[in-house]
């Protein structure tokens, strides 16, 4: 019943601010369509406590520089995206091209500032990339990407893709990892919510001048090891490590993480 009541809020909600974004777009200036997504994302956060039962513990801000960086993220649950927007300021994101053919979704990323790229990947994706996500950074912008490209189920991790670390080398911006277990509460893509306490955790900046190898070990396995902690964690179980699985086409694409696509 809760999760009803959620997921009928969720499309009320998402169709008004849906409206509200295309028409914040038509504004000059990218403040309006800042405010309404993260008006969208806070209220969204809400609904999820006061309805579905989850609440979110968000720790490590202490964790986020000043100025511009990059967040490279766990991805659970749509519900990801709704705890960066509402918590980090001057956020932008990285997505793939296929948002942009649902109707006016297109106008609202560009208006947004969103890094779009092609989601064929190759190397003209590696370029696109770099050239939009070269005006973000220069503008003092957070970019939020999910290393793995794909929602992953609990306990499963993707390969994770190098685009993070191109970025990173580009335009000399830290980089925060970012462990979650919001999966265990909100699945990917699930109708049904389990109530309890999330966590998501920033977790400290990796260390600078890294090699590809030296960055790319780093990071999955500080991700990997804090999120397999916080799942053992929510389900009162042992820790255990997470299972590489490989991508198969499953509707689970994630909405900010095409980093798969500039290996």
């Amino acid at each position: 019943m809760r999760s009803a009541l959620f997921n009928a809020y969720y499309w009320v909600l998402s169709i008004f601010y849906g409206l509200s974004a295309a028409l914040s777009a038509l504004l000059p200036g990218r403040r309006p369509i800042a405010f309404a997504l993260r008006l969208y994302s806070q209220r969204m956060l809400w609904a999820l406590r006061v309805f579905a039962g989850v609440k979110i513990d968000l720790k490590g801000q202490e964790n986020l520089p000043q100025g511009a960086f990059i967040i490279a993220a766990k991805h659970h649950s749509w519900g990801d995206g709704f705890v960066m927007f509402a918590n980090v300021d001057n956020l932008s994101f990285v997505t793939g091209d296929h948002l942009e053919k649902f109707p006016l979704v297109g106008q609202i990323l560009k208006k947004f500032g969103a890094i779009v790229v092609d989601s064929c990947g190759g190397p003209e994706a590696r370029k696109a990339l770099s050239q939009s996500a070269a005006q973000v950074a220069a503008e003092g912008r957070r970019i939020l990407i999910y290393p793995e490209g794909h929602l992953a189920a609990p306990g499963e991790r993707f390969r994770y893709r190098t685009g993070v670390y191109h970025m990173s080398q580009d335009f000399g911006l830290p980089v925060v990892p970012v462990a979650t277990n919001l999966g265990c509460f909100w699945r990917q893509t699930d109708k049904k919510k389990t109530p309890g306490t999330a966590t998501i955790e920033f977790l400290p900046p990796l260390p600078q001048g890294l090699s590809k190898a030296e960055f790319m070990a780093r990071m999955e396995d500080v991700i990997e090891t804090r999120t397999n902690q916080l799942i053992a964690q929510a389900r009162g179980e042992p820790v255990r490590p997470s299972v590489l699985v490989e991508w198969n086409g499953r509707k689970n694409v994630a909405s900010a993480g095409v980093s798969q696509h500039v290996a």
